[in-house]
């Protein structure tokens, strides 16, 4: 097996730098402010799983979980790629910043509003199971909202403006949500506004989006302004279309990989197996949010390495995010899944047996880090292959996920095991891209890219044995109270000492105020 970098030997370096470079100062910044709202997300999230488990139920929540799986999907095509686009359309374009984004704003809402009135019109994409209520199509609502706020807040991270995506994100979005869905119940349960009631959790889900909606553009006008004598022009806003095209597929396969297995779950199990997943999906993405605290400020330092030449800055830096990014989700994981099943007991007890799922979920975060940093850069050296390799991804990943359901139900498995070999499906297909996607960068940059690290398993070791003991020897509510942060905190222990070089420990430091990429 090949060495891994050391801790002390970051690659693409000969030697340690004698000063952080402001590229990983910058992004060192953009991740802490938003592993703040991470923090901040994780504690709206939990009020709303318990709301929508013990008030709603499981099959309540497998229904709206089906239902956002084609809402989502259309709102990320009809961002047309942007969301990652735009750093490079905002570094090209001579024009007035504020006419790009307006551009692309009037694209998404044209496609926004075509793909509602369909999704309006014939519901059965969102609801494969032909349960539904009047007001749940009232979801379509949300495509509009969703697609426009991820490319305002894309264009505001352009301007290393991490803070609105955090303030949209993992503040007003969640917290509306969680308040929205417990008085939408209420109206339901005390008040006999019945079809409020049954249909809480897309209202309350319509609502949250709008107001992230008004989070992110009131600072995106403060930032760009408004865009003065700017037109639409259809050939314009065409060759717009066709340009983002490629990435925008790339995006929907690679977002698609984490919504495939709840489409094809919700063919083969009941609205209660699918709502027992989506809460251990749930649970498990939290990791994955991570990868957004650095997504945003890679994108224009990518960029900008591009446009110099600057190659083994770019492994360079790959290297260290993803290193960053594997360290925090294997944490993480181990936290949430060694008391996995007081953890979902919180949602409600119907939801315990996800369990094997939930491991399943977690391990697969893990192991997608590789595939999320290196795509940040293949997606502008090598779009086409990129790809191609996503879309074999997808391909795999619901082959697999289709074998499982077969096995399972021939074996006459209950729709937990069911939900776990989904998981597991998951689980295979993002080690294989993350495989494949981390050598095709290295081929394209003549460089060595890696994020992984001995000391990494060392603290996994560590952190292993202190859950072990909690569960063993506690009752369940110290396994969550006292054994989730001792977790944590042994892990972080033996990664700081044993793991971390000075390059990484930027991410701890606070620096000079980074020089703004683009913001002249």
């Amino acid at each position: 097996m090949p060495a891994l970098p050391s801790a002390q030997a970051p690659v693409g370096e000969a030697a340690p730098a004698a000063a952080p470079d402001k590229d990983l100062a910058a992004l060192a910044k953009g991740g802490r402010t938003n592993f703040f709202g991470f923090l901040l997300r994780l504690a709206a999230r939990l009020p709303f799983l318990f709301i929508a488990g013990r008030l709603y139920g499981a099959d309540a929540l497998g229904r709206f979980a089906s239902a956002l799986v084609a809402v989502e999907l259309a709102a990320q095509l009809c961002t047309l790629g942007q969301k990652r686009g735009i750093a490079q359309r905002l570094s090209q374009d001579d024009r007035d910043a504020a006419h790009v984004i307006a551009d692309g704003v009037v694209l998404t809402v044209l496609l926004s509003a075509l793909v509602s009135i369909g999704l309006y019109l014939f519901p059965a994409p969102m609801f494969p199971s032909g349960e539904y209520f009047a007001l749940d199509k009232l979801l379509v609502l949300a495509i509009c909202p969703v697609a426009v706020t991820d490319i305002a807040l894309a264009a505001l991270a352009y301007r290393f403006d991490v803070g609105a995506t955090v303030r949209a994100r993992s503040v007003i979005e969640p917290w509306t949500l969680s308040i929205a869905a417990g008085v939408f119940w209420a109206q339901g349960a005390y008040f006999g506004m019945d079809r409020m009631g049954e249909s809480g959790l897309v209202l309350s889900y319509v609502v949250s989006v709008f107001a992230a909606l008004v989070a992110s553009l009131v600072p995106l006008l403060r930032t760009y302004g408004t865009a003065r004598y700017w037109t639409p022009h259809p050939l314009r806003i065409g060759r717009l279309a066709l340009a983002t095209a490629p990435l925008a597929v790339a995006d929907a396969v690679e977002w698609g990989t984490r919504r495939l297995d709840i489409a094809i779950l919700g063919l083969f199990a009941t609205p209660t197996g699918v709502g027992v997943y989506y809460v251990a999906q749930q649970v498990a993405s939290l990791p994955q949010k991570l990868k957004t605290s650095f997504e945003p400020i890679l994108g224009p330092v990518i960029t900008r390495n591009l446009k110099e030449g600057n190659l083994p800055a770019i492994a360079r830096q790959v290297s260290q995010v993803g290193f960053w990014i594997t360290a925090a989700q294997a944490g993480i994981a181990l936290a949430l899944g060694i008391p996995g099943d007081g953890v979902l007991g919180l949602v409600g007890p119907q939801f315990t047996g996800g369990i094997l799922a939930l491991a399943f979920l977690l391990g697969a975060e893990v192991c997608a880090a590789p595939a999320v940093v290196s795509e940040a850069a293949l997606i502008y050296i090598a779009p086409i292959k990129n790809l191609w390799v996503s879309l074999g991804t997808i391909i795999m990943q619901g082959v697999f996920t289709i074998a499982g359901m077969l096995v399972a139900g021939g074996f006459y498995f209950d729709e937990m095991d069911q939900a776990a070999s989904a998981a597991g499906a998951l689980l295979v297909t993002l080690s294989l891209a993350s495989l494949m996607k981390s050598r095709l960068l290295a081929h394209y940059l003549g460089e060595k890219v890696a994020t992984l690290r001995w000391p990494l398993l060392l603290a996994a070791v560590v952190a292993g044995a202190v859950g072990w003991a909690f569960v063993r020897f506690t009752p369940e509510w110290a396994q969550i109270a006292l054994g989730i942060p001792a977790i944590l905190g042994a892990y972080c222990l033996t990664i700081w000492r044993f793991g971390f070089g000075p390059a990484d420990r930027l991410l701890f430091r606070k620096q000079d105020k980074v020089q703004e990429t683009g913001a002249s």
